[in-house]
């Protein structure tokens, strides 16, 4: 048996397809989240390696070989996760070896290096670990290096290929990235490649309008639009021989959508809102501190995700009572009384009051009605207003969020940090 990476093949795929089999009674059940099919369904696109099913298999080795035929009727290669652990009930292995007419037997060598592993960790290995070293002569194991389980690529005579992999997430991701993808880019002749464009503050239906001849007439690239909880992105994704030629054939489309959709537009890839914000604060050197009411403490928390932060981000004040916003914020008695927590003038004294005494560029406040109770006819639930002040600016925004209590708190905590970006943005056009 040979280790990867290696190169093997006889000739390139032209347009290869893959399915991806999750194996555990447990991801049935719901008590483990499958997030190995999400991982393996991108890097197999990255490779140009269609995807176009799923399947979830208890720990039933009948089931098992009944999904390798099903799936082995419209795709190339099968890629399992689980199952390769040292129980009875890890079959995975054992039912793709049955499945291609192949025997398992000992591998020494893979043995020795279980045997290492154990020494390493100071564990004792069990006698059923001897288990995880059996193979099918004359194909690929896969080196695990973070666990127990090696994988393997297993080759039937007509042409099938099942990989098995092992299922936690630290051992089959850099298994499949190590030993995985230089297999399969030898095996394939084309490239995937996609280019994100994020956006903020326009609806899903009215953003597919605003391209709806894009999306009816492009093949190569597509582009496809999808609504997330926090935003809305459009994938597009070429198909090419190389990702340098796919990159080229995504530019002119790319260059098209931007033009219409320019405002809404905030990031590309893997760009968040707050990455976004943080990166414009920190390069222009503009400090802030936020003053939260109904989100908590969320807006200071997505700020501090960002990496150096710490150069503009001076403080966070969550001031939930009436009382915090007088004496912290130095909110008048009197807005409270006239106007009420909620209301744009509390708004605007809470992000001048936090800001003034943070001594900061800018102060960001949100104050509103999260729910479920609480609302009024006036000033119903997912009523918010975010202030903003800003070098002796202030403005306010108001927003009327439907939903939960967690929708109402998230939502305003994304609005504020696009309200201010779009703020930065003229800023930076000023200058």
């Amino acid at each position: 048996m040979d280790y990867l990476p290696f190169v093997l093949v006889e000739g390139k795929i032209n347009s290869m397809k893959a399915e991806i089999i999750a194996v555990g009674t447990e991801l049935l059940l719901g008590d483990i989240l499958n997030t190995n099919a999400q991982f393996l369904s991108k890097q197999l696109a990255m490779l140009g390696i269609e995807v176009y099913h799923q399947t979830v298999i208890g720990d039933n080795g009948e089931r098992l070989l009944e999904a390798f035929d099903e799936a082995f009727k419209r795709c190339d290669v099968v890629i399992t996760s689980g199952g390769l652990g040292p129980t009875k009930d890890d079959i995975t292995k054992e039912m793709a070896s049955k499945y291609f007419g192949k025997e398992l037997t000992l591998n020494e060598e893979e043995l020795k290096n279980i045997e290492q592993y154990f020494n390493k960790t100071g564990k004792k290995m069990t006698e059923n670990n001897r288990k995880q070293a059996y193979f099918p002569k004359n194909d690929i194991i896969l080196k695990n290096n973070n666990g127990t389980a090696p994988g393997a690529i297993m080759k039937g005579e007509n042409g099938g290929i099942i990989i098995v992999l092992p299922g936690p997430p630290k051992e089959l991701i850099p298994m499949f990235k190590e030993s995985v993808v230089p297999y399969l880019k030898n095996t394939t002749d084309s490239t995937l490649y996609s280019k994100i464009i994020r956006l903020f503050g326009i609806g899903e239906s009215t953003m597919e309008d605003e391209i709806k001849d894009i999306l009816e007439s492009q093949t190569n690239p597509t582009v496809a639009p999808y609504a997330k909880e926090s935003d809305l992105i459009l994938r597009i994704t070429s198909k090419a021989k190389d990702e340098k030629e796919a990159k080229k054939l995504i530019e002119p489309l790319e260059k098209q959508i931007t033009q219409r959709l320019a405002k809404y537009i905030y990031g590309t890839n893997e760009d968040t809102l707050e990455s976004v914000v943080g990166e414009k604060l920190i390069k222009e050197n503009l400090t802030i501190a936020s003053a939260e009411s109904c989100t908590g403490g969320m807006l200071s928390s997505k700020l501090v995700n960002v990496p150096s932060i710490s150069k503009v981000f001076i403080e966070g004040a969550v001031t939930y009572s009436n009382q915090s916003k007088m004496g912290r914020l130095s909110v008048k008695k009197e807005t409270l009384e006239k106007y009420g927590a909620v209301s744009k003038e509390t708004a605007i004294e809470m992000a001048e009051g936090i800001a003034k005494s943070a001594r900061t560029d800018i102060g960001i406040s949100t104050t509103g009605i999260a729910g479920p109770e609480g609302g009024t006819s006036e000033k119903p639930v997912g009523l918010v207003y975010i202030g903003l002040y800003i070098k002796g600016n202030t403005l306010v925004k108001e927003l009327n969020i439907k939903g939960s209590r967690e929708r109402v708190r998230t939502r305003a905590t994304m609005e504020a940090l696009n309200f201010l970006r779009l703020e930065l943005n003229k800023i930076q056009v000023a200058k």
